[in-house]
């Protein structure tokens, strides 16, 4: 079974990272996606924020997931860059990583990504930008 299926089917075992870090899935189609995820005190730094490479994480996993719904069943990714900006940091609550897809060529996609606290509305914390090759899985 494909990862887009198996998400479908059960999202909290198809994907070992969103199991170890309690990120659920919201939603995710055509070329949009939405996860979440509460930040636990096991997540800080050593002056107690979030550490910066789980802004990064979230973004690339909403950024990834919204890049399979528009991909062939024969077609997978890897990453060729990706660029994170940091607005606010945060300590507590749960984020909101929305990814979606700039352009899909036929061999690069562009995509985008913010991660927000409070949900759509909320204060944006951080902003990630990525390139994806699209590789055969053939």
């Amino acid at each position: 079974m494909e990862y887009i299926e198996r998400l479908k089917v059960d999202s909290d075992q198809a994907n070992p990272f969103f199991k170890m870090m309690g990120v659920s899935v919201l939603s995710f189609t055509d070329g949009h996606a939405e996860l979440s995820m509460e930040i636990l005190p096991e997540m800080h730094n050593g002056v107690g924020w979030l550490q910066g490479g789980l802004f990064v994480a979230l973004a690339d996993e909403a950024m990834a997931l919204a890049l399979y719904t528009v991909l062939a069943g024969n077609e997978g990714i890897a990453t060729i860059s990706e660029s994170t900006s940091f607005l606010r940091g945060a300590r507590e609550g749960t984020l909101f990583a929305r990814g979606w897809v700039i352009r899909r060529g036929r061999r690069v996609a562009f995509t985008e990504a913010e991660v927000r606290r409070g949900g759509g509305s909320g204060e944006v914390l951080a902003r990630t930008t990525a390139s994806f090759a699209i590789v055969s899985k053939t």
